[in-house]
């Protein structure tokens, strides 16, 4: 390989564990999930990578280094198209672990500029692809993660409600609505008991798919009474954790 003097660079924070992520490195039903189906990965020295991209562009290159859960150091050239050739272009990616989960850094180095500039934007569309990815993975329980939120403010009995907060939020959880400034399950369970008792026989129900995107969701909700009728409606905006639990909520009221 000639040299490769021109260099792109980017990071992104992944709200998933760096194991999780590299996955995506090592496993073709994940790397196809992310570039696009009848895209392989031989992740071993010399192994085969190919590209496929949904406009039917090919690309592919050599696996040169693998260091689980850490790096991954392939050649990149195009099948079709003239832009680079086969082998005529390295990307080296790394994962670190912090606190919000995995930062991705990539390092994709070019023999001329053209071909680098050539990149900015696919790179930057994606990682946000492989972002999107990976977190729908990790937070594939969504909904029932939301749909046990929502629970918790409807059934009666203290230790069932506790025993559904556990499972479903971190215990310093920061909830806000138009009647709500709370932190902490310490405060979360009794403010929900104090809810049942002022307002008895109301159900909270979610309206249609949760809507997540990276660790967001969205969801609807109605609330119910004994009669059947609704009384209430919003929308929360759930944040998770890397557990998959919930760990902040905002709450809209229609």
């Amino acid at each position: 390989m000639k040299a490769l003097p021109h260099r792109l660079e980017r990071t992104l924070i992944i709200c998933a564990a760096r194991e999780t992520a590299f996955r995506y490195f090592t496993d073709d039903a994940r790397w196809a999930r992310w570039w696009g189906a009848g895209s392989t990965i031989d992740p071993t020295p010399g192994g085969r990578v190919r590209i496929r991209y949904p406009d039917g562009t090919e690309a592919a290159g050599e696996v040169i280094e693998v260091s689980a859960p850490e790096r991954i150091v392939f050649t990149f050239g195009y099948l079709t198209g003239k832009v680079i050739p086969p082998g005529g272009s390295r990307v080296t990616i790394h994962l670190q672990a912090n606190e919000e989960g995995t930062r991705l850094h990539l390092l994709h180095e070019f023999a001329d500029a053209a071909a680098r500039d050539h990149h900015v934007q696919g790179w930057r569309y994606q990682l946000s692809l492989f972002g999107n990815v990976v977190s729908d993975e990790v937070n594939a329980g969504a909904a029932e993660r939301v749909d046990e939120w929502f629970a918790a403010w409807t059934v009666t009995d203290d230790s069932e409600r506790a025993a559904l907060l556990a499972r479903s939020v971190s215990s310093d959880v920061r909830f806000r609505d138009r009647f709500s400034a709370v932190d902490g399950l310490s405060e979360l369970a009794p403010h929900i008991s104090a809810a049942r008792h002022f307002m008895p026989g109301i159900r909270l129900e979610r309206r249609g798919n949760v809507r997540h995107c990276q660790g967001t969701v969205l969801a609807d909700w109605v609330a119910v009474g004994n009669d059947g009728q609704q009384r209430m409606s919003g929308t929360n905006v759930f944040t998770l954790r890397l557990d998959g639990r919930i760990g902040s909520v905002v709450g809209f009221w229609n």
